[in-house]
Protein backbone atom coordinates (compact mmCIF):
# COMPACT_ATOMS: atom_id res chain seq x y z
CA UNK A 1 0.00 0.00 0.00
CA UNK A 2 0.91 3.91 -0.77
CA UNK A 3 3.04 4.98 2.14
CA UNK A 4 1.89 7.81 4.59
CA UNK A 5 3.67 10.99 3.57
CA UNK A 6 4.45 9.95 0.06
CA UNK A 7 7.39 11.50 -1.95
CA UNK A 8 7.03 12.82 -5.28
CA UNK A 9 8.84 10.43 -8.11
CA UNK A 10 9.08 12.00 -11.35
CA UNK A 11 7.76 10.17 -14.00
CA UNK A 12 9.44 12.45 -16.95
CA UNK A 13 13.26 12.90 -18.36
CA UNK A 14 14.45 16.62 -17.92
CA UNK A 15 15.52 19.68 -16.82
CA UNK A 16 13.61 21.63 -13.74
CA UNK A 17 12.54 24.71 -15.56
CA UNK A 18 11.13 27.03 -12.60
CA UNK A 19 10.28 26.47 -9.05
CA UNK A 20 7.39 28.43 -7.73
CA UNK A 21 4.94 28.98 -4.86
CA UNK A 22 1.35 29.05 -5.79
CA UNK A 23 -1.56 29.13 -3.23
CA UNK A 24 0.49 27.12 -0.53
CA UNK A 25 1.87 24.52 -2.87
CA UNK A 26 5.30 24.47 -4.66
CA UNK A 27 4.89 23.98 -8.26
CA UNK A 28 8.16 22.08 -9.88
CA UNK A 29 7.59 22.43 -14.09
CA UNK A 30 10.08 19.97 -15.57
CA UNK A 31 10.88 20.92 -19.37
CA UNK A 32 10.62 17.16 -20.97
CA UNK A 33 13.58 15.99 -22.98
CA UNK A 34 12.58 12.76 -24.63
CA UNK A 35 15.06 9.82 -23.51
CA UNK A 36 16.11 9.78 -27.79
CA UNK A 37 17.71 13.26 -27.36
CA UNK A 38 19.17 12.75 -24.03
CA UNK A 39 22.79 12.05 -26.25
CA UNK A 40 21.75 15.55 -28.39
CA UNK A 41 21.25 17.13 -25.24
CA UNK A 42 24.90 15.77 -23.84
CA UNK A 43 26.48 16.47 -27.23
CA UNK A 44 28.79 19.97 -27.77
CA UNK A 45 26.17 20.67 -30.12
CA UNK A 46 23.41 22.65 -28.69
CA UNK A 47 19.90 22.42 -29.70
CA UNK A 48 16.98 24.70 -29.45
CA UNK A 49 14.57 22.06 -30.65
CA UNK A 50 15.43 19.33 -27.59
CA UNK A 51 13.12 20.85 -25.33
CA UNK A 52 9.85 19.11 -26.67
CA UNK A 53 6.79 19.78 -23.25
CA UNK A 54 6.51 21.08 -19.80
CA UNK A 55 5.05 19.10 -16.89
CA UNK A 56 4.19 20.36 -13.11
CA UNK A 57 4.15 18.61 -10.19
CA UNK A 58 2.95 20.14 -7.19
CA UNK A 59 3.90 19.73 -3.53
CA UNK A 60 2.55 21.27 -0.25
CA UNK A 61 4.56 24.40 0.74
CA UNK A 62 6.03 22.85 4.10
CA UNK A 63 7.73 19.68 2.26
CA UNK A 64 11.15 19.95 1.25
CA UNK A 65 12.10 19.65 -2.07
CA UNK A 66 15.55 17.78 -3.34
CA UNK A 67 15.61 19.31 -6.33
CA UNK A 68 16.99 22.94 -7.30
CA UNK A 69 16.16 25.09 -10.42
CA UNK A 70 17.84 24.39 -13.62
CA UNK A 71 18.88 20.30 -12.22
CA UNK A 72 18.85 17.45 -14.76
CA UNK A 73 16.08 15.26 -13.81
CA UNK A 74 15.82 11.56 -15.02
CA UNK A 75 13.03 9.35 -15.34
CA UNK A 76 12.53 8.02 -11.83
CA UNK A 77 14.21 10.64 -9.91
CA UNK A 78 12.94 11.47 -6.27
CA UNK A 79 11.63 15.16 -6.39
CA UNK A 80 10.32 15.90 -2.85
CA UNK A 81 11.34 14.65 0.93
CA UNK A 82 9.41 11.57 2.33
CA UNK A 83 8.92 7.64 1.16
CA UNK A 84 9.16 7.02 -1.89
CA UNK A 85 6.13 4.22 -3.47
CA UNK A 86 8.12 1.68 -4.31
CA UNK A 87 5.65 0.18 -7.00
CA UNK A 88 5.86 3.58 -8.60
CA UNK A 89 9.45 4.10 -8.20
CA UNK A 90 10.07 0.14 -9.62
CA UNK A 91 7.50 1.33 -13.01
CA UNK A 92 9.67 4.32 -13.55
CA UNK A 93 13.12 3.97 -12.67
CA UNK A 94 13.44 -0.05 -13.04
CA UNK A 95 14.63 -2.73 -10.57
CA UNK A 96 17.90 -1.99 -9.74
CA UNK A 97 17.45 1.07 -8.21
CA UNK A 98 13.99 0.25 -6.36
CA UNK A 99 16.32 -2.71 -4.79
CA UNK A 100 19.60 -0.20 -4.15
CA UNK A 101 16.37 2.20 -2.19
CA UNK A 102 14.78 -0.52 -0.25
CA UNK A 103 18.50 -0.99 1.02
CA UNK A 104 19.22 2.41 2.36
CA UNK A 105 16.22 3.26 3.65
CA UNK A 106 16.25 -0.40 6.07
CA UNK A 107 19.86 0.53 6.76
CA UNK A 108 18.97 4.23 7.81
CA UNK A 109 15.98 2.35 10.54
CA UNK A 110 18.85 0.11 11.71
CA UNK A 111 21.92 2.60 11.86
CA UNK A 112 19.44 5.20 13.77
CA UNK A 113 18.83 2.41 16.05
CA UNK A 114 22.59 2.37 16.65
CA UNK A 115 22.80 -1.24 15.44
CA UNK A 116 24.40 -1.78 12.43
CA UNK A 117 23.52 -4.73 9.79
CA UNK A 118 25.61 -5.96 6.66
CA UNK A 119 24.11 -5.46 3.33
CA UNK A 120 23.87 -9.28 2.51
CA UNK A 121 20.92 -9.50 5.25
CA UNK A 122 19.21 -7.22 3.80
CA UNK A 123 19.61 -8.40 0.45
CA UNK A 124 18.74 -11.78 1.02
CA UNK A 125 15.20 -10.19 1.61
CA UNK A 126 14.97 -7.79 -0.83
CA UNK A 127 16.33 -10.98 -3.68
CA UNK A 128 12.86 -12.50 -2.57
CA UNK A 129 10.61 -9.59 -3.07
CA UNK A 130 11.97 -9.46 -6.54
CA UNK A 131 11.77 -13.60 -7.20
CA UNK A 132 8.38 -13.74 -9.10
CA UNK A 133 7.58 -12.98 -12.61
CA UNK A 134 4.28 -12.83 -14.63
CA UNK A 135 3.73 -14.28 -17.30
CA UNK A 136 2.69 -12.32 -20.66
CA UNK A 137 3.18 -14.67 -23.52
CA UNK A 138 3.07 -18.83 -22.36
CA UNK A 139 4.57 -19.49 -26.19
CA UNK A 140 5.20 -22.98 -26.08
CA UNK A 141 5.77 -23.90 -22.40
CA UNK A 142 3.35 -24.89 -19.83
CA UNK A 143 2.66 -21.64 -18.03
CA UNK A 144 -0.66 -19.99 -18.80
CA UNK A 145 -1.62 -16.03 -19.51
CA UNK A 146 -1.21 -13.89 -15.92
CA UNK A 147 0.08 -16.91 -13.89
CA UNK A 148 2.96 -15.53 -11.35
CA UNK A 149 5.90 -17.74 -11.01
CA UNK A 150 9.39 -18.16 -9.67
CA UNK A 151 12.74 -16.28 -11.99
CA UNK A 152 13.87 -19.89 -11.07
CA UNK A 153 11.57 -22.00 -12.35
CA UNK A 154 10.66 -20.10 -15.51
CA UNK A 155 14.31 -19.62 -17.03
CA UNK A 156 14.22 -23.35 -16.38
CA UNK A 157 11.28 -23.74 -18.50
CA UNK A 158 12.47 -21.38 -21.12
CA UNK A 159 15.77 -23.17 -21.43
CA UNK A 160 13.93 -26.68 -21.84
CA UNK A 161 11.96 -24.63 -24.53
CA UNK A 162 15.17 -23.51 -26.19
CA UNK A 163 17.22 -26.90 -26.36
CA UNK A 164 13.34 -28.34 -28.02
CA UNK A 165 13.99 -25.60 -30.55
CA UNK A 166 10.34 -24.16 -29.64
CA UNK A 167 9.18 -20.75 -28.63
CA UNK A 168 10.01 -19.54 -25.06
CA UNK A 169 7.92 -17.56 -22.50
CA UNK A 170 7.91 -13.94 -21.86
CA UNK A 171 7.46 -12.21 -18.88
CA UNK A 172 7.39 -9.17 -16.98
CA UNK A 173 9.41 -8.68 -13.57
CA UNK A 174 6.93 -8.41 -10.37
CA UNK A 175 7.66 -6.53 -7.25
CA UNK A 176 6.03 -8.48 -4.18
CA UNK A 177 6.09 -8.18 -0.47
CA UNK A 178 7.55 -10.85 1.73
CA UNK A 179 3.29 -12.02 2.73
CA UNK A 180 2.62 -12.52 -1.09
CA UNK A 181 6.32 -14.27 -1.99
CA UNK A 182 5.65 -16.67 0.29
CA UNK A 183 1.96 -17.45 -0.53
CA UNK A 184 3.41 -17.87 -4.19
CA UNK A 185 6.04 -20.50 -3.76
CA UNK A 186 6.23 -23.70 -5.45
CA UNK A 187 5.80 -25.09 -2.09
CA UNK A 188 2.84 -25.81 -0.72
CA UNK A 189 3.67 -26.92 2.44
CA UNK A 190 5.94 -23.75 3.05
CA UNK A 191 2.45 -21.40 1.92
CA UNK A 192 0.39 -23.58 4.10
CA UNK A 193 2.32 -23.02 7.43
CA UNK A 194 2.77 -19.14 6.82
CA UNK A 195 -0.76 -18.12 6.13
CA UNK A 196 -4.18 -18.61 4.44
CA UNK A 197 -3.26 -22.40 5.70
CA UNK A 198 -7.01 -23.64 4.60
CA UNK A 199 -7.06 -21.61 1.22
CA UNK A 200 -3.55 -22.87 0.34
CA UNK A 201 -4.35 -26.35 1.37
CA UNK A 202 -7.65 -26.62 -0.53
CA UNK A 203 -5.95 -25.24 -4.13
CA UNK A 204 -3.39 -27.78 -3.82
CA UNK A 205 -5.96 -30.66 -3.26
CA UNK A 206 -8.28 -29.54 -6.27
CA UNK A 207 -5.00 -28.82 -8.75
CA UNK A 208 -3.38 -31.72 -7.62
CA UNK A 209 0.21 -30.51 -6.58
CA UNK A 210 3.16 -32.60 -5.80
CA UNK A 211 5.71 -30.86 -2.95
CA UNK A 212 9.32 -31.80 -3.89
CA UNK A 213 10.43 -30.86 -0.57
CA UNK A 214 12.91 -28.86 -2.63
CA UNK A 215 13.01 -26.26 0.66
CA UNK A 216 13.97 -25.41 3.76
CA UNK A 217 10.85 -24.58 5.43
CA UNK A 218 8.78 -27.69 4.10
CA UNK A 219 11.29 -30.26 5.15
CA UNK A 220 11.41 -29.22 8.57
CA UNK A 221 7.58 -29.60 8.76
CA UNK A 222 7.94 -33.27 7.90
CA UNK A 223 10.99 -33.47 10.49
CA UNK A 224 13.47 -34.24 7.56
CA UNK A 225 17.21 -33.10 7.44
CA UNK A 226 17.25 -29.17 5.52
CA UNK A 227 18.86 -29.27 2.33
CA UNK A 228 21.99 -27.44 3.34
CA UNK A 229 25.41 -28.10 4.41
CA UNK A 230 28.53 -29.82 3.77
CA UNK A 231 26.89 -33.16 2.28
CA UNK A 232 23.78 -31.75 0.85
CA UNK A 233 25.11 -31.88 -3.38
CA UNK A 234 27.21 -34.98 -2.62
CA UNK A 235 23.93 -36.94 -1.17
CA UNK A 236 22.01 -34.99 -4.20
CA UNK A 237 23.89 -36.89 -6.34
CA UNK A 238 23.62 -40.32 -4.95
CA UNK A 239 19.80 -39.48 -4.50
CA UNK A 240 19.95 -38.71 -8.37
CA UNK A 241 21.82 -42.03 -8.79
CA UNK A 242 19.80 -43.96 -7.11
CA UNK A 243 16.47 -42.65 -9.18
CA UNK A 244 18.39 -43.76 -12.37
CA UNK A 245 19.10 -46.91 -11.34
CA UNK A 246 16.04 -47.51 -10.10
CA UNK A 247 14.05 -46.75 -13.56
CA UNK A 248 16.43 -48.69 -15.16
CA UNK A 249 15.24 -51.79 -12.86
CA UNK A 250 11.99 -50.56 -13.65
CA UNK A 251 12.15 -50.89 -17.25
CA UNK A 252 14.33 -54.00 -17.19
Amino acid sequence: RPPHGRAIVSDVSGIAEDIAEVSRERVIRIAIVPDEDWDKKKSKKKSKNILQDTKEFRAPSNVSLLVQKGQTIKRGDILTEGHADLKELFKYAGSAVTQNYILKEIQKIYSLQGAPIHDKHIEVIVRQMFSRVRIKAPGDTGFTIGEIVEKSRFRSENLRAEKMKKQPAAAVQLLLGITKVALTTESFLSAASFQETTRVLINAAVEGKKDTLRGLKENVIIGRLIPAGTGYHRNLKRSRKEAEVGKELILN
